[in-house]
């Protein structure tokens, strides 16, 4: 009979040890030690094995043809009842397919599945198994949500018997109920409260969420179940547990947002059946989670504009965002100016400070800079170089830039514009939005008909640029 043991091995070197031990033995490495399940056979009872002959064995089945004789399959997915969730995913969700959510502790991730699994369980089987909370807290939220979504609706709702509830944390109870309801969708909340029972470890640990995350990935393949797996973060904000589990699913989205404000981005980080970077807004409201069809509202000031202040169209996937950036240059009191920057990389400010510095002698190295994007959203992409520069600029020289005036455009080291991708859809939701002229590089070869309607002011370099942005020389006192 087969009995299990409990053995470590270093992730480093590949050691193996029957102890747990701090420091691996064999090289050295610190906390490499994972503990690993080995499955132990009894000679005694193992049954003889008979060797064929070369002659008697039989022929591998062929099992290969080539890739052009294949047919293709439609793919069908599975609509999770809010287009911002379906967008992130890339459609809907895939049957057998994992998809692994993590964000910050209350930020909504609960929230946002339990409204999901209400609207798919009007159409297919869906199994939550809440591994964090009792049935009675899962049903309270339940209840409220309900209550928010059948308001204002002529008909009764429809019939959620097919949304089934699993207070579990162990491990094989689950598997069995997977096996015999057989969902469409089955969502686990959350993966490091599940226990494999034989395991010697705690939940939560390496061995735990590797061998749990693997044994519903095969149930959830061999079913065609639709499996989302809620996951904790870290301190710095990374998806906790191996770096397996990331590499098992097929999609990993994150749920960003600040919890003191009301909205919250749904982000896609991994997506194997869609574009990667994709994001989705949500704002968080009494009654649970909203989708937001105008994202662009909550990142551009409501006031008009004002010294220091600049309209950027930053790009996340397909999705244009118009956002407002806002600087503050004062001078400094310090030997060293202070640099901080909210939503952009603040070593992307240094080079922007040093550009303007060298190419239009603005003297910035003494004054102190402060950068924020507004709405709290994370801005990576190089297209918002120009309007960082502006900002800068207009607090520095206490100018306004004229309203309705949007910028688009990567800042090279020798003061150059370059190019940025998908102008024309960043231009096409400026000008949605009512905006009237729009900065770009110059070379972008758009013609009257693909500005949209916009008055386009081309440049070549960052001075060319500010003197169309702002009407004035910035260079001059």
């Amino acid at each position: 009979m087969a009995r299990s043991a409990a053995s470590f091995v270093c992730q480093a070197c590949g050691a193996r040890t029957r102890q747990f031990f701090g420091r691996c033995s064999a090289c050295g490495g610190w906390n490499t030690l994972v503990e690993q399940r080995d499955t132990a056979v009894d000679n005694r009872r193992r049954r003889p094995v008979a060797v064929a002959s070369e002659a008697e064995a039989p022929r591998r089945a062929h099992r290969s043809e080539p890739i052009a004789s294949l047919g293709e399959t439609p793919l069908q997915r599975l609509t999770s009842g809010y287009s911002e969730l379906d967008r992130v995913l890339g459609g809907g969700l895939v049957p057998g397919s994992l998809v692994l959510l993590g964000g910050d502790p209350g930020i909504g991730k609960s929230t946002l599945l339990l409204q999901s699994a209400r609207a798919m369980a009007e159409h297919q089987t869906v199994l939550y198994v809440s591994a964090e909370e009792s049935a009675q807290q899962v049903k309270l939220r339940w209840r409220r949500l309900g209550e928010a979504a059948d308001a204002g609706q002529a008909t009764p709702a429809l019939s959620l018997s097919r949304l089934q509830l699993l207070a579990e944390t162990d491990l094989e109870l689950v598997l069995q109920e997977l096996e015999v309801l057989r969902p469409a969708v089955a969502i686990i909340d959350s993966i490091q409260a599940l226990h494999d029972g034989e395991l010697a470890s705690a939940p939560g640990s390496v061995a735990q969420v590797r061998e749990c995350a693997a044994a519903l990935a095969r149930i959830a393949k061999r079913q065609d179940t639709a499996l989302v797996l809620v996951g904790h973060v870290t301190k710095e904000g990374l998806l906790a547990g191996p770096k397996v589990l990331e590499h098992l699913v097929d999609a990993v989205l994150t749920f960003e947002g600040d919890r003191f404000a009301s909205h919250r981005l749904l982000r896609a980080v991994k997506n194997r059946f869609g574009a990667t970077h994709e994001l989705g807004v949500f704002e968080m409201r009494g009654q649970g989670l909203a989708e937001v069809s105008n994202p662009s509202e909550l990142f551009l000031g409501q006031e008009g504009p004002c010294p220091g202040t600049a309209t950027i169209v930053a790009c996340e996937g397909t999705r244009p965002l118009l956002v407002e950036l806002q600087a503050l240059v004062s001078p400094t009191s310090y030997a060293s100016p202070r640099r901080t920057a909210t939503g952009i990389a603040v070593n992307r400010l240094h080079q922007i400070l040093a550009v303007l510095e060298k190419h239009l002698g603005l003297p910035l190295s003494r004054f102190d800079c402060y950068l924020a994007v507004a709405g709290g959203l994370e801005v990576e992409e190089p297209a918002a170089d120009l309007g960082v520069a502006t900002a800068v600029v207009a607090s520095f020289r206490d100018l306004t830039l004229p309203a309705g005036t949007v910028l688009v455009g990567e800042l090279g080291l020798g003061g150059q514009l370059r190019q940025v991708s998908q102008l024309e859809l960043r231009l096409q939701e400026a000008a949605r939005l009512g905006f009237v002229r729009a900065v770009v590089p110059r070379g972008s070869g758009l013609g009257a008909q693909a500005a949209f309607g916009l008055q386009l002011l081309e440049a070549g370099s960052v001075a060319e640029a500010l003197v169309a942005a702002l009407g004035v020389d910035p260079a001059m006192e």
